[in-house]
């Protein structure tokens, strides 16, 4: 039994029902302004590549495919195609246990695979507020963003979500690093801001990159306002324990989805939590 399907069946014995919740590239200027900013993200794929963060070129069907799989159910729960949607599904957590497991890599492909939707508009939030990466590798590292929001009032989310040259696709930076993230993350503030984001566009979901579950606390703010929390786990790196550990400091009654990463074994299909794998490249650091 493989440490996924463990875990999985560990998670199912402790499973005790829902929970309530509370609900590369540069900057260019665009010709025809599609948020209040005016800003456009120029995104480099090629650059991505070869740091890692999306699929290599002869890779790229399989993995495409591969997320393909994953983004399904966790598309049927946000959007309640085909079932009812979860409470702030829209809301989708990527998260790991420890540094270097892909989930920014897993982030960045998920975000890439959704936007290839017609009818949805996807928020990539670099949630990793200690080490906000995405924010770095599009350029963007120095751009107010998400804390930026929550620490003042009076600036809006919405002008700080910048629009990108891949269709459907948006990014919302990490903003300014503060010595407070996690009460901030943790705030009503927080709150009320990412209500006002999802009543504003019903096609819109976020995928947040968040930090790893064992180094931080700013993951576990996050996890409170997450309707789905999607769990990386590295093959023949992550650690039964250091997993199952992760995942009991998520909110209480949290059901986790798990994804393999770097897996070199064939899809072995879905479980109870969603389970599916992703081979390939993993985050630098992520």
């Amino acid at each position: 039994m493989s440490i996924v399907e463990r875990a999985l069946e560990r998670l199912r014995t402790d499973s005790t029902g829902s929970r309530s919740r509370r609900v590369f590239g540069k900057v260019v200027e665009s010709a025809a302004p599609l948020t209040p900013s005016g800003r456009v993200i120029s995104i480099d794929q090629d650059a991505l590549r070869a740091a890692g963060l999306l699929a290599p070129k002869h890779q790229e069907r399989e993995i495409a495919t591969q997320y393909r799989q994953i983004k399904r159910p966790l598309l049927g729960a946000a959007m309640g195609r085909g079932q009812e949607p979860v409470p702030g599904g829209r809301i989708i957590m990527i998260a790991s246990a420890l540094a270097g497991e892909g989930k920014t890599f897993t982030a960045i492909n998920l975000a890439f695979s959704m936007a290839m939707e017609k009818d949805l508009h996807v928020v990539l939030v670099d949630g990793d507020v200690a080490k906000p990466q995405i924010s770095r590798m599009f350029g963007v590292g120095v751009e107010p963003g998400l804390l930026d929001a929550v620490i003042d009032p009076n600036v809006e989310f919405e002008r700080l979500i910048l629009p990108t040259d891949v269709a459907n696709l948006f990014l919302l930076p990490a903003g300014t690093r503060s010595d407070r993230a996690t009460e901030l993350l943790a705030s009503e503030r927080m709150v009320e801001a990412v209500n006002s984001l999802l009543q504003r566009d019903e096609r819109r979901v976020f995928v947040f990159d968040s930090s790893p579950l064992l180094l931080s606390t700013e993951a576990r703010a996050l996890a409170e306002i997450a309707g789905q929390i999607v769990v990386v786990v590295r093959a023949e790196y992550t650690e039964y324990h250091v997993l199952m550990d992760a995942v009991h400091r998520l909110p209480e009654g949290c059901s986790p989805s798990l994804v393999l990463n770097q897996s070199t074994q064939k899809n072995a299909g879905y479980y109870y939590y969603g389970y599916g794998t992703a081979a390939g490249g993993t985050a630098e650091g992520g």
